[in-house]
């Protein structure tokens, strides 16, 4: 009896790695195996003469980022504040692995008055503990962290030879570490900050691997309709800001730059810029769908400000190959995924979401997605991509598609559009084993119609997630006032209320109420605007 279950088990894992697997490009496969093991037998020291001398280049911050270090020694990052009391430990990792890299980022050397001579200390002490760094020199890290350390060092006009050695240094490390296998935004940041390092070396291996890898990644990348590839807007919003920086970048610093590729930056900047406007809700909030979490990415007015500031021009655009539809008119908003979970071989920041929309009225956020409050992997994670933590429909209380372990999804829902109009979509999906759920969203002036249908007959749960904020009535068990709307559901068998966590943030979850609607077959859900 044992011995099956171990085999049955064994199978399972063994089916869920192929899944997963066969929809990896060749080249992350060939990457993950030649680092490792590269690394493990062939130890190289990454170290090149710099020239003494380094010219200043032009840069003025044109965008600070909120309070991480709160001096001496403190840090919040993530809603996690840690004292450090008298000595950094630039390795530790006792809040998880991505707290230790927001504190390998070094984002607070461009926070809002921070003192110049303190993040001179802060670098130092850095450099001195390099030696051992660990999770600060995976390529990632060191991406952002360079960026910073240079926009730094020019805003403030220092040169040091120490500092600028250390910071070569970490450029070798990340020109033999390219992310080829992860791909995705991780090279897409591992490009922009060789763009960095190129101009304020002037360094031709640098700025040529830049200029390479940003034409072949943001053609890659970036889909018709200007959203990344990925499909999280705050992932978007994270490499929309990090292009600008190249744009104004490329504009200071015109004769390391060819006038030709900044133009290339500018058209991928606004069609980005574009599918912001379009996603962005009227009180500048985005749909926090796939892995979206509060308080990480700048504001949308924020960016649309600095890409102002750079003379960029773009509007509204119709949303298409990224999946994501939006009705809209004077009353109410709602945006909706009606597409593939993300890129095939890479959809680590996907949820089992398919279908899911999000709902505001009068500038208000009333139905919303849950967000996500932790990368870890544990079970937080694991019900935060979950299907029935997003406004859609679960059979069995399975995820309509496989995601596991964190950052992986195995089997996919596989969509199908079958009406696509301004206002009434239809679309149906074969994630659930046995069956095709077929969702419709039909917007008729102020009310938006809803109806699912599982074929053939099976029970099926549609969930419903309100923002904290909502005040949620129910009336004559078939109706809930919701603030200003009002839900009617019909041909349901049970409706419950319950309760859910909000990501307000990561770390940081509000209690917030739900409706579950259990019914077989098919139900219909009416909302209204009522006031």
């Amino acid at each position: 009896m044992y011995l099956n279950h171990y085999y049955y088990v064994n199978l399972t894992k063994l089916k869920l790695i192929y899944n997963t697997v066969k929809h990896l490009r060749f080249k992350q496969i060939y990457f993950r195996l030649f680092y490792a093991v590269r690394n493990k037998f062939f130890k190289r020291t990454y170290s090149k003469n710099l020239p003494t001398g380094v010219k200043s280049i032009n840069w003025e911050n044109k965008v600070l980022y909120s309070e991480s270090y709160l001096g001496e020694e403190r840090f919040n990052f993530l809603n996690i504040e840690h004292d450090f009391q008298s000595q950094i430990n630039w390795n530790y990792n006792d809040y998880g692995k991505l707290w230790t890299y927001n504190l390998n980022y070094f984002d607070f050397l461009n926070q809002e008055n921070f003192v110049r001579e303190q993040g001179i200390a802060l670098i130092e002490d850095y450099i001195k503990q390099d030696v051992e760094l660990k999770d600060g020199k995976d390529p990632y890290p060191i991406s952002l962290r360079t960026i910073n350390w240079i926009k730094f060092l020019s805003q403030n006009k220092i040169s040091n030879q120490k500092i600028n050695q250390t910071l070569y240094n970490h450029f070798q490390i990340l020109l033999h570490n390219l992310e080829f296998h992860i791909l995705g935004n991780h090279l897409l940041e591992n490009a922009f900050a060789l763009f960095f390092g190129g101009i304020y070396f002037n360094d031709k291996k640098l700025s040529s691997t830049a200029s390479k890898l940003l034409k072949q990644e943001l053609n890659e990348q970036l889909l018709e309709d200007g959203a990344h590839f990925e499909l999280s807007p705050m992932y978007h919003k994270i490499l929309l800001h990090r292009l600008l920086d190249c744009i104004y970048l490329a504009h200071q610093n015109k004769k390391s730059v060819s006038s030709e590729f900044i133009v290339l930056l500018e058209a991928k900047a606004i069609k980005m810029l574009s599918w912001l406007q379009t996603v962005t809700f009227n009180n500048g909030s985005i749909p926090m769908v796939n892995d979206s979490a509060y308080k990480i990415a700048l504001s949308s007015a924020q960016l649309f400000t600095y890409a102002k500031q750079l003379n960029l021009k773009w509007s509204v655009t119709e949303l298409r190959d990224s999946g994501y539809r939006k009705f809209s008119n004077e009353t109410l908003e709602v945006f909706m995924d009606v597409g593939k979970l993300a890129v095939d071989y890479q959809p680590g920041h996907a949820h089992a979401d398919t279908f899911s929309f999000v709902y505001h009225s009068k500038n208000n956020s009333i139905i919303v997605d849950p967000a996500v409050s932790t990368y870890e992997i544990n079970k937080i994670r694991e019900r935060e991509r979950s299907t029935g933590y997003h406004n859609t429909v679960t059979v069995h209380q399975q995820n309509s598609s496989q995601v596991w372990s964190g950052f992986r999804v195995a089997k996919r829902a596989n969509v199908k559009l079958e009406l696509d109009t301004p206002t009434k979509i239809i679309a149906s999906h074969n994630g659930y084993k046995g069956c095709t759920h077929t969702r419709t969203f039909n917007l008729d002036n102020d009310i938006l119609n809803i109806h699912d249908k599982i074929e053939p007959d099976e029970n099926g749960e549609a969930h419903f997630h309100f923002h904290p904020d909502c005040s949620v009535q129910l009336i004559e068990d078939e109706k809930l006032i919701v603030n200003n709307i009002e839900m009617t559901f019909f041909d349901y068998n049970q409706l419950k209320i319950e309760d859910y966590h909000f990501a307000n943030g990561f770390n940081t979850t509000i209690i917030a109420k739900k409706v579950v609607v259990l019914f077989t077959e098919k139900v219909r859900t009416e909302i209204k605007v009522i006031s």
